[in-house]
């Protein structure tokens, strides 16, 4: 046994030397380093492998709800490929009343033409109708280091010598955002385990600020409705955007189909015709095919043309989401976890078909 309680530096959950299928073990002999990480951690780092984590989303909650006994700044990472996917839904009722800095990252997944201003007042306008008055609005990427002195200068203007709390929903780029400020404003180090599986962060980080304050990194709250959720860690690099997106556009006529991958499909089932550009990874198959030979083509390919995922029968059944266009403006069908269909400005009869219980959504277009 162990005879005091120390977190695994990489993803924060206690370790422990008794139960290797459990979080948070670790070989005994590894807790004599000065800097112990636990064996998922080790893993991740040194042979990329991801082991799936069971999450409880009530003992997340419980966790972000300790900010409100603390005068803290809370910075939430959004990810502005997956906003609304992205939100912490009620975040303002666990958080104490304390001010709220939005972060929106990945912003060079965006086409360079993509209007910076105009992608911030989006934000603002959608977190202040979700029931958040943000003290500001910060565009980045963690992972690139774009803005980053305004992401600093941000978080040291709104903390006002108070913790700061960095809080969001799974792989959102909390822990990337956190190594890029220890490696370019702190220790020069990056401490925290990162991957591009949701739910990497297990439990609560503390990292040491000047006056006896600390910055905390809180884990990912795991959202079950976003198609990022439900794919395989050795498929989900297929739908994970790396670097900036290239849309694809298809000028439809109606009764044509398009797959994403064995995923999801759209049917054009009543417009004329018009261009239809899909913000998805680069990397993600994109099939069209005509609407009356398509649920053929889904059978018949499903798993092996049309894939991730290899193993269809590891999603939910499909479920049928139609929308009405109404023709006034540009519009986006938005998939959560997978990505957007910009519309042409035409009126039309949309169905999207994703797995139960993953978000879709429609909205005026942002780009």
């Amino acid at each position: 046994m162990m005879e005091q309680e120390i977190g695994c530096e990489g993803c924060g959950v206690p370790l422990q030397t008794e139960h290797p299928e459990k979080p948070g073990y670790v070989p005994p002999a590894a807790l004599e380093r000065e800097h112990p990480i636990c064996k998922r951690c080790f893993r991740i780092r040194h042979y990329n492998e991801v082991a799936q984590v069971e999450h409880d989303p009530d003992a997340y909650l419980a966790m972000l709800g300790e900010i409100g006994n603390r005068q803290a700044l809370v910075v939430q990472v959004v990810d502005l490929f997956d906003l609304s996917g992205s939100w912490i839904p009620g975040i303002q009722r666990h958080t104490g009343g304390n001010p709220i800095l939005i972060l929106g990252n990945k912003l060079d997944l965006f086409p360079k033409s993509a209007k910076v201003q105009r992608l911030k007042e989006w934000v603002y306008h959608t977190v202040s109708e979700l029931g958040v008055k943000p003290v500001d609005v910060v565009l980045t990427s963690a992972a690139k280091g774009v803005h980053f002195d305004e992401v600093a200068r941000a978080i040291e203007t709104c903390r006002e010598g108070r913790d700061v709390f960095v809080t969001g929903t799974a792989n959102v780029g909390k822990s990337t955002l956190i190594n890029r400020l220890l490696k370019e404003f702190g220790s020069g180090e990056e401490v925290i385990t990162t991957s591009p599986y949701p739910g990497t962060t297990l439990d609560t980080i503390h990292i040491p600020l000047e006056g006896g304050r600390e910055l905390v990194d809180m884990p990912g709250i795991v959202r079950r409705d976003r198609m990022s959720e439900w794919v395989a860690p050795d498929e989900l690099g297929e739908i994970t955007p790396k670097s900036e997106i290239k849309p694809k556009v298809y000028q439809l006529n109606d009764g044509q189909t398009l797959f994403f991958g064995g995923l999801a499909r759209m049917d054009y089932s009543e417009g004329v015709r018009q261009p239809f550009v899909c913000h998805m990874a680069n990397s993600l198959y994109i099939h069209r095919t005509k609407l009356a030979h398509a649920d053929e083509v889904w059978e018949k390919h499903r798993g092996e043309l049309l894939s991730p995922p290899k193993d269809p029968s590891s999603l939910p059944p499909l479920v049928r989401h139609t929308f009405h266009l109404d023709g006034k403006q540009k519009q986006d069908l938005v998939i959560s976890g997978l990505g957007w269909i910009a519309t042409g400005k035409e009126r039309a009869r949309v169905e999207l078909w994703v797995p139960r219980g993953v978000r879709v959504e429609v909205r005026p277009a942002i780009l």
